[in-house]
């Protein structure tokens, strides 16, 4: 039984507002949580001992300190519910209360019994506990393990490959996991006995108690795997695994029985042991995208937690993707308001990138791309940027269009298996977001035939339909074959890098006034439809909207493969002609407006030399950003890229020269600022004044090393 005593006493932490001479608290202004929406607190480890800033384990909270956050929710009006008030109210069976939050625990640390289950029950507050059942298992030694997980492997067609890939991933999992010994734990980097866990007839008490209901965080899952060959260790929930002995990754029907097989042994070992059989699935480390959503509903478990604090949960959302707002550092109540409070309200974050050429990290020698890219990381990390904008296809000649990718994908050659690689070493040594940068429609295909048959198309002089072969070599957006090729591209690339944190579709998606006759075919259909395009020539607008339908029909398929508790951002090239004079939309089928209202950013080619303009650059940029300004949600949304290099000439823009069109466009109240291209092998554009242009450091004169 759990021995801890509490009293509930409303108002009695330090910090809660004053009462009345009766006693009863006085008028309070707090947070307010949407009405049908509700928050979910992600908690780990509770012990005496946490001293906030300075304990070794940034998830553990103070005791204290959980029990002033259930006093402050009881003052303030905040409402804990259940999971199955949550599936009442999405069911229309009943509302959810006002300010309703979900509280959770992970991990199934021995904590949860004895230190925040007695305060559940004295507050008569309800918890979710999700139990990573491998490690319990081992811990207590009480049950034997089978990975193969009621049979389901030996009933994969593929059943010998399937084995090989499940008695790789389980090696591996030995080798770079929590486990040291088979009955310890190795927990935030201490090991734990059975002592740090719950017992499972503690378990069955709480699940008795009606305050507590188990959901699995899958059985052995929660630990890292090969993401690639150069050895960086990634989710094993949503990562491809390397099967290094095979020189090879796992297929996509290995990974959906390592996963299945995960899930449903899981379950099963809950149910066995509690008497209930789960509904829900925390997933480890808040990894979790489409694709193994599917899966988890698959073995039994339709109800899906991961991480993320962007938006909040809505009753009226699928019972899937549902974020979570990880409580770190013992944080006071007025700390977790406030972190609920800019979900309700996000506060829009200022945007400073840096469009990377993996041309230039890429060499035959693996020892001097791993040194190239060491030398991005380091200069990445100095300008204190927040994203970087990363090539995914090799276009070695500059011609833009290419013929290799950098990820393993089924439709073009890989010229390196590099992506996955340099996003992990970005997102991880350099701190930043990556997006991936790719093409929509300029691809070339090993099928020249089938490139021809597929591209865009123009009537020539003497009125015979042939391919356009212009700047771009491009695929017409309104083949059904296009769109399948181009969508696996896609696909492929969220696949082998689920943390990617969004997409730059490349300034190769444009249609000139002459093109596309290919929409005037029978086997025309209108991008991501079944629907003939017709006869009828399209306007610009037409084009212009058929370009962001293809687009998102594509943007679609690599997100169900990237993770979904991180935001995933779409962002595409824009051309300033466009914005400058909005007729040039029939010459490039781009507007402002559609794609203010299409994306969640515009990359906008803010490049006085690629433009063309004989103003002088400064006038021209004010110009650009006076258009901008006009225009709702503008500035918010659009990024101006700088160009660093005059193509024209060849020359690198001055570094003094950058700097202050950065500083002119600041001035101007465009603050989102990117640039292109970084040559970090010879500095350029020089570091210093680039550095005091661009960087979001607070002390922007600040002289780093690099």
């Amino acid at each position: 039984m759990a021995t801890l005593t509490v009293t509930a006493t409303p108002g009695g932490w330090a910090g809660t507002p004053k009462t009345g001479a009766a006693g009863t608290p006085a008028p309070l202004t707090t947070v307010q949580i949407p009405p049908g929406q509700f928050v979910t607190l992600c908690m780990h480890d509770v012990r005496d001992d946490v001293a906030p800033g300075v304990d070794n384990d940034p998830y553990a909270m103070n005791t204290r300190r959980l029990a002033a956050l259930f006093d402050w929710m009881k003052v303030h009006d905040w409402h804990p519910v259940s999971l199955q008030r949550i599936v009442d109210a999405h069911a229309g069976k009943t509302d959810l209360p006002k300010n309703a939050v979900l509280l959770s625990w992970d991990d199934g640390l021995a904590s949860i019994y004895s230190r925040v289950f007695p305060l559940l029950k004295a507050f008569q507050y309800p918890g979710l506990f999700a139990l990573e059942t491998d490690w319990l298992t081992r811990v207590h030694r009480g049950l034997s393990v089978d990975y193969q997980g009621e049979g389901f492997a030996a009933s994969v067609t593929d059943t010998q490959k399937a084995t090989d890939a499940l008695k790789i991933d389980e090696a591996q999992a030995r080798a770079s996991n929590n486990l040291k010994a088979p009955n310890r734990v190795l927990y935030n980097g201490s090991e734990r006995g059975a002592k740090g866990f719950i017992s499972w007839a503690q378990a069955r008490e709480m699940q008795a108690s009606g305050l507590v209901e188990f959901a699995t965080h899958t059985h052995d899952l929660h630990h890292g795997i090969l993401a690639n060959p150069q050895g960086n260790v990634e989710p094993a929930a949503i990562t491809r695994q390397y099967l290094a002995p095979l020189k090879r990754y796992e297929t996509d029907r290995e990974f959906h029985t390592r996963i299945l097989t995960d899930l449903r042994q899981s379950a099963a070992i809950i149910q066995r042991e509690i008497g209930v059989r789960p509904r829900a699935i925390v997933w480890p480390y808040g990894a979790m995208n489409a694709e193994v959503e599917a899966i988890a509903r698959e073995a039994g478990l339709p109800i899906s937690f991961g991480l993320g604090d962007r938006r909040l949960d809505s009753r009226t959302q699928a019972l899937s993707s549902f974020g979570r707002l990880l409580v770190m550092d013992d944080p006071t109540p007025v700390s977790i308001e406030a972190q609920v409070s800019q979900s309700i309200t996000p506060v829009p974050g200022i945007e400073r990138a840096v469009q990377v050429d993996m041309d230039y990290i890429y060499d035959p020698d693996p020892v001097r791309t791993n040194s190239n890219l060491g030398k991005l990381l380091d200069r990445i990390k100095a300008l204190k940027v927040r994203t970087v904008y990363l090539q995914a296809f090799a276009d070695p000649d500059g011609s833009g269009n290419p013929k290799a990718l950098y990820f393993p994908n089924r439709v073009l050659p890989m010229r390196a298996d590099l992506f996955n690689r340099v996003t992990w070493q970005l997102r991880t040594r350099a701190g930043v977001r990556v997006f991936a940068w790719l093409p929509l429609l300029a691809y070339q295909l090993p099928d020249t035939a089938q490139q021809d048959r597929l591209s865009v198309k123009i009537q020539d002089a003497e009125g015979k339909i042939v391919p356009a072969r212009r700047d771009y070599h491009r695929l017409s957006p309104f083949l059904p074959e296009t769109l399948a090729l181009v969508g696996d591209i896609y696909a492929d690339l969220g696949k082998s890098m689920t943390g990617i944190s969004g997409l730059l579709i490349h300034d190769d998606a444009y249609l000139a006034e002459d093109e596309d006759a290919t929409a005037l075919s029978p086997e025309a259909r209108w991008p991501g439809t079944d629907r003939p395009v017709g006869q009828t020539p399209l306007t610009a607008r037409q084009k212009t909207e058929a370009l962001i339908a293809f687009g998102e029909a594509v943007a679609e398929r690599m997100r169900y493969y990237t993770n979904a508790s991180n935001p995933f951002i779409v962002a595409r090239n824009l051309y300033a002609r466009v914005v400058l004079d909005p007729e040039a939309e029939s010459r490039f089928a781009q507007a402002l407006d559609p794609f203010l209202a299409a994306y969640d950013g515009v990359a906008l080619m803010a490049m006085p030399y690629l433009d063309g303009t004989t103003e002088p650059p400064e006038r021209w940029l004010r110009q650009l950003a006076e258009t901008v300004a006009r225009t709702p949600t503008g500035l918010q949304k659009v990024v101006f890229e700088l160009q660093t290099k005059n193509w024209t000439t060849g020359a690198w823009i001055p570094g003094a020269t950058l700097k202050n069109w950065m500083q002119e466009l600041t001035r101007m109240g465009a603050v989102n600022l990117a640039y292109y291209p970084d040559d970090f092998l010879t500095d350029h554009p020089p570091f210093t004044p680039t550095f005091e242009g661009i960087s979001l450091t607070e002390f922007p004169y600040y002289r780093l090393k690099h």
